[in-house]
Order: structure tokens, then sequence, then C-alpha cells
């Protein structure tokens, strides 16, 4: 068995980005790559991306971020909301990638077996601004400092009401799904929003955090037994440690982003050695 690899926001549609892609190889035939979302904002990107991806790795296991789920203007795919998560999940499963949707894979570490599991949660604006009461209040301090999520023109919650409503539902779901997992058993739990809000406090723009997360998932990592868990969207990669269990962030992020860092773009991170 080879190792349990993990990046997040490869942005395809910048060219640097897509040239680093290209290059991500697995150390070994079994290796197992995690995607933890922002492949790319174009269907066509995202299917074309994940199916090379497929075609190195032994498995790849992808979970959304607020990119795929944009209905883009120059996307032909006009789906919408749920409807176009559905897509995805069919477009994946058509090319042999994993999703939230499907069984969980079991990863046989040296420790012992552990689920992975991805999930797709969203965000309920529960990460609000410092000083804000509400959702309200907090949305109109990131507009008054003109920090806003383009989710808020692109990502529709159709068929439900708003964003946070879809992320309940996910939520619920999700619930149902882990708590199946055999208890005796760890995870590495995989998502494009950090599971904790404490990751966000390194943010530049605190306003931004609202589109970060919800507070509904802050003990998860404690309560599904997490061994590791895995996430994207802020675009600093690190380390860090929350009730002693390990986070990693894996994103790539935008050219001008990881430019500005030491060295070339290395964004495929070991989350667990094979056994």
């Amino acid at each position: 068995m080879g190792s349990l690899f993990a990046v997040s926001d490869l942005h395809v549609s910048h060219v640097e980005n897509r040239a680093v892609v290209d290059r991500l190889q697995p150390d070994s035939a079994g290796d197992w790559l995690i995607v933890a979302g922002d492949v790319g904002e174009l269907f066509a990107d995202v299917e074309r991306t994940l199916a090379e991806l497929r075609g190195r790795f032994g498995a790849v296991i992808w979970a959304p971020g607020n990119h795929e789920l944009w209905t883009h203007p120059s996307d032909p795919v006009k789906l919408r909301g749920v409807a176009r998560y559905e897509a995805l999940v069919r477009m994946c499963r058509d090319i042999g990638v994993l999703t939230p949707e499907d069984d969980f894979p079991i990863w046989p570490g040296p420790d012992g077996p552990v689920a992975v599991a991805p999930l797709f949660q969203l965000y309920d604006y529960s990460f609000r601004a410092p000083g804000t009461a509400t959702k309200e209040e907090s949305l109109n301090r990131a507009y008054a400092v003109g920090v806003v999520c383009t989710d808020e023109k692109l990502l529709h919650p159709d068929p439900f009401p708003d964003r946070e409503s879809w992320c309940w539902d996910r939520l619920a779901l999700s619930r149902r799904r882990l708590d199946a997992i055999d208890p005796r058993m760890g995870t590495v739990l995989v998502s494009h929003w950090p599971l904790v809000r404490r990751p966000t406090r390194a943010l530049r723009f605190p306003a931004f955090a609202q589109w970060c997360g919800t507070e509904l998932t802050a003990d998860w990592h404690l309560r599904y037994r997490a061994v590791v868990a895995v996430y994207g969207h802020l675009h600093i990669p690190r380390t860090s440690h929350h009730d002693g269990v390990r986070f990693e962030e894996v994103s790539l992020g935008y050219p001008s982003e990881w430019r500005r860092r030491a060295g070339p773009p290395q964004p495929m991170r070991l989350i667990l050695e094979g056994a």
C-alpha cells in the first residue's frame, strides 16, 4: 500500500496552476490523493483535472469547494445549486473518483484502518465578522470594507431559500453517515471549509471568515475520532493542532499567493503513511 496525500484549491483556470497540477505525481502506484475542493470554476475543467489525476493515482477522493458550485457566466453548464452538485457527483462516478455521496473508503494505515470521509458542509455565516451579532450585520460589515465573497453572486442554493439552509441540510446528512462509522475506527475528515473557526484568525480580512465554515462542526474532529482533518479554502497552507488533532490546510491558491512563498509550489501534502 502506498501513502495518502492531499491537495486543494488548484484553481486550474490559471495557466501557472495548470502547470503545477500537470507535475503532480504519486510516489508509488498505490498512493491515494485527496482533492479538497476548488479544482476550478468550469465544469469541464473540473472533469478534465480529476480524470487526469485519477489516471495517475490509485484512488482520488474529492470534496467540493465553493468554486465548483459556482454557476459561472462563461460555463456552458448552467446548472445551479443542488442540481449542479449532483451533476458533479455523477461526473466523478463516471471517471472513478470518490465523492461525499459514496461509501467512505478505508485506509489501511500502519496504526490500523481509518475511514477517509469526504464531506460537503458549506457555511452558515456563523463565523461572523468581529463585533457583529447577526448575519445581516456581518454581511453589512463585509460590504462596507469591500471584502465580499463571489459566492454571493455565483453560488446559488436552489432549491433551498439560502445557503445556510443548504448547509444545515448537508450537516444533517453528513452526521448520519459519520455516526454510522464503526466507533472503534478513526477517521480522516476531508472538507473544503475548515471544521473549526480558529484557522480563520490568520485571514488578512477577518470579515471573510463568514464564508469559511460553521460553528456547528466545531467538535466533529473529536466526536468522529479524527486522526487528521484536511481542509483548504483559506489559501494559507499549514499544519496546526486543535484539541490534540492534526489539521492540514493543503491549498495551492492563486499564483500571486504561492509566488510569495519560499521555493517552487509543493501543494501535495503527505497525510498518512501506508501500512
